[in-house]
């Protein structure tokens, strides 16, 4: 009998004590797996036993429950580890397809075997406890039962609620980091001897999400063949949600697909929520992925930068050389590139990844998970990727020329250059542009421009190229497919372009600055590029315009100074233009200041924050919010973000332009309505735009904290101030532009 006893409590059933589902089961009987906890301790003693008193049976078949929740242990902690499960890292595409098609089907989880593993120690300080009271009653005479339950009374409380932990995984197919999370909830109990025993189960899986994090911060590598770490491939989630292959690759298609870095980095991890442990932060898990992703761009540099390390080593040796006649590369395809090993050792030192790997190692040898160390160690790791990244794209691929070469070609900083570029095509400009040729025909004058303006010592300007759209329609970004090399600076929402409005610019990013430089940057850059260029364009009209009618007027004054009654007339003519040079200073006024505002108050001052903040940032992450920040100030600044400034802004223009137009004609046409129609607009809208920006709303805020100075320079004379009541409906009568009678 005491055989029996001990045996039962190993998970072995013979003639004595029965395992009653089995014996159900041979009856045609099946139990209900739904049916409590307590009905499915299925080992009893046999009915037919008559020698045992009901006390001593009740005893015995309350010791023998422990066989049964040892045995089914036993039966996970084998069935987890089971080395047949064990795939090879190199699954294919189709059998991960078909894992995440079928969440449900009975997968590998390493985490699983992780904790069995921990199971297995539990179960081993059992049946070594059983041992002993083996051979102690055999060596004693001792009361049997008082023996045994004296000597596996602790485990009353440790192995029915991990037989309950073990059924709810594999009811709900708990895995990776959700099988984590409900370990770290278990752990809150009010039984030590329990609470120690789920701590050391919890330490077992954190090896596995310790050993995953050292993968993929050490190595940039993701190790996790079975879909449970909260890191993750894109395609994984566009299988998983059941988005198209065809999808995925318009999305990849906008970046430098030969470029597996670049395209790892905008598009080819993500954070997988549902095995993200609730205890583990949001920002915390960020801070992991970016990490992961820089140590892959820092240990897998892409191809070209062994080009430009190559072109620069030979810029060296042979002197200075024009940057337009290096792309042709010939005198370098003789010549070995260098290997990506070297140059990954050197943007990242061996001595840092050892320090990465250090910091884990410490964290995987605690027995307890503490939270605040582990977030202290993932913030030092993310520090040093970050620092390494801002090494490689602010030192090595001179992030600060490239910003500087965008501020003088998006940002119009080069004024001589688009001052050139706009006479030059300022004839064309007159027609309208023709869809087929209209980019050629603005490279003629872009070329000219570029000629008389830009030296060979400026070695950006050969990224830039001048980009005209599909104008009349509305373009947006996914319309158009992007070069290779090159990022369009399409806009990020719709933007209704008609006429030549629609000239854009491309700038030509090399690897490693489309990290910094993504396609919603340079989509900013346009848009704001777009907005300047009309605003010259619009001052240069009011100015060439007034140039150009004097001129005549001069002309006509000199050809007929010696006759009275044809200067009588050139002096009628001049008296009766006069309110139209009046109308023309007022626009030119305006235009002037509101250039003025965006490119010395707005620009310049942004410009030298964000220059404060590279000298001062080492962190590749800070210098892209800082960027943000500042692409996000031109733009609110320069009321691009608000619709009804914007508006007004847009038919200001608009109004200059027909006006100049119409001024220029008017030797020709004695109908002055049109110029009536827009000066009474001009007015309207010119009033309307002061009053909104003088609102608390605006001038109050610090959203534009040298708007005030700009309403200052508008409203020197309070001319603005005293005629903004237009915009109430108390709209003056306006003397009208007289009609020249001509003899």
């Amino acid at each position: 009998m005491l055989h029996e006893i001990l045996l039962a409590l190993v998970g072995y059933t013979g003639d004595l004590i029965i395992d009653q589902r089995e014996h159900s089961k041979s009856l045609g009987i099946c139990l209900s797996p739904d049916a409590p906890i307590s009905e499915q301790r299925s080992f009893k003693l046999a009915s037919d036993i008559s020698f045992i008193d009901p006390t001593e049976r009740d005893l015995i078949e309350k010791l023998i429950t422990l066989g049964f929740y040892y045995r089914e242990l036993d039966r996970f902690a084998t069935k987890s580890r089971n080395l047949s499960w064990i795939r090879s890292a190199d699954v294919s595409p189709l059998d991960r397809a078909s894992e995440l098609s079928n969440p449900k089907a009975g997968k590998p989880s390493v985490y699983r075997k992780a904790i069995a593993n921990g199971l297995v120690e539990i179960l081993s300080v059992y049946r070594s406890a059983v041992l002993q009271i083996e051979q102690k009653l055999l060596s004693e005479t001792m009361p049997i039962l008082a023996t045994v339950t004296q000597g596996l009374n602790k485990f009353f409380v440790i192995l029915p609620p991990l037989y309950e932990l073990i059924l709810e995984i594999e009811r709900d197919d708990i895995r990776g980091g959700q099988l984590l999370n409900l370990l770290h909830k278990r752990c809150h109990c009010g039984v030590p001897e329990l609470q120690a025993c789920i701590q050391r189960l919890l330490w077992h899986g954190h090896q596995v999400l310790y050993n995953q994090l050292s993968s993929w911060m050490v190595y940039g590598i993701l190790q996790d063949q079975h879909g449970e770490f909260f890191i993750r491939r894109q395609e994984d989630r566009d299988m998983e949600y059941g988005s198209s292959i065809s999808d995925t690759s318009d999305k990849l298609a906008r970046l430098s697909t030969d470029d597996t870095s670049l395209t790892d980095w905008h598009l080819g991890f993500h954070i997988f929520l549902d095995m993200l442990p609730e205890y583990i932060h949001m920002r915390v898990a960020e801070s992991i992925l970016f990490a992961g992703k820089a140590i892959r761009v820092l240990r897998n540099p892409s191809p070209s930068i062994q080009f430009q390390d190559a072109l620069y080593n030979q810029q060296t040796k042979k002197g200075s050389q024009k940057l337009h006649g290096s792309a042709g590369g010939v005198p370098f395809q003789k010549e070995p590139f260098l290997d990506v090993k070297m140059i990954g050792e050197e943007l990242l030192p061996q001595s840092e990844a050892d320090k990465i790997e250090i910091m884990l190692l410490d964290l995987k040898e605690s027995s307890e998970f503490h939270k605040r160390s582990f977030e202290c160690s993932v913030d030092s790791i993310r520090a040093i990727a970050a620092s390494h990244l801002w090494q490689l794209v602010v030192v090595r691929a001179d992030l600060n020329g490239h910003l500087k070469a965008l501020k003088d070609y998006f940002l119009l900083a080069k004024g001589d250059f688009f001052q050139c570029f706009l006479e030059e095509s300022r004839q064309l400009m007159r027609l309208p542009p023709r869809q087929s040729t209209a980019e050629a025909d603005l490279m003629v004058p872009f070329q000219l421009a570029a000629i008389k303006t830009i030296g060979e010592e400026d070695k950006y300007f050969s990224r830039v190229s001048l980009q005209m759209p599909s104008f009349g329609i509305t373009v947006k970004s996914s319309q158009r497919d992007l070069p290779k090399t090159k990022t369009f600076t399409d806009g990020s929402s719709e933007t209704s372009l008609g006429g030549w409005d629609g000239i854009a610019l491309e700038y030509s990013v090399d690897w490693p600055l489309q990290l910094f430089f993504t396609q919603e940057v340079l989509s900013k850059y346009r848009r704001i590029f777009q907005y300047l260029l009309r605003l010259k364009r619009t001052q240069m009209e009011l100015e060439k315009s007034w140039a150009s009618v004097m001129h005549q007027d001069h002309t006509d004054f000199a050809k007929h100074r010696n006759e009275q009654m044809n200067r009588s007339i050139s002096q009628l003519r001049r008296q009766h233009f006069r309110p139209m040079w009046r109308v023309r200073e007022h626009m030119a006024f305006l235009i002037r200041n509101l250039q003025f505002y965006i490119q010395v108050d707005v620009i310049e001052s942004q410009w030298n924050v964000l220059q404060s903040h590279i000298q001062d940032s080492h962190d590749f992450t800070e210098l892209v919010g800082f960027h943000q920040e500042y692409l996000s100030a031109l733009i609110s600044q320069s009321f691009l973000d608000i619709g009804s400034v914007s508006r007004i802004l847009d038919s200001i223009m608009t109004l200059c332009l027909q006006f100049c137009w119409n001024i220029e004609n008017q030797e020709s046409s004695q109908n002055t309505s049109e110029l009536e129609r827009i000066t009474e607009e001009f007015n309207k809208k010119s009033n309307s735009l002061y009053t909104i920006l003088r609102s608390s709303r605006l001038a109050g805020s610090q959203r534009a904290p040298f708007l005030r100075r700009f309403l200052l320079r508008m409203n020197f004379n309070s001319f603005f101030e005293a005629t903004a009541r237009g915009v109430l409906n108390v709209v003056r009568p306006r003397p009208s532009l007289p009609v020249l009678n001509q003899p």
